[in-house]
């Protein structure tokens, strides 16, 4: 059995970096909702912030749902 380790050290890479991203997405969400806590407390609206978390969750989910039908198939 050969192993090509140049294969192998692209799927580590790839991963790491769709791994970062999806960190990174799922900490803007984070951040967006708590803007919303914040502008709460001030009696101010952040509409735009909760919308931006949702769409990074959602995309968060999305990147997910990508990942597991590609394992399915």
């Amino acid at each position: 059995m050969k192993i090509d380790w140049a294969s192998l050290g692209s799927v580590f890479g790839v991963s790491l970096v769709i791994t970062v991203a999806l960190v990174a997405l799922f900490t803007l969400g984070i951040m967006g909702l708590s803007h919303r806590e914040r502008a709460a407390a001030q009696g101010d609206s952040a509409t735009l912030a909760v919308t931006g978390a949702y769409a990074c969750f959602a995309a968060c989910a999305a990147a997910v749902a990508y990942g597991i039908s590609l394992i399915v198939a």
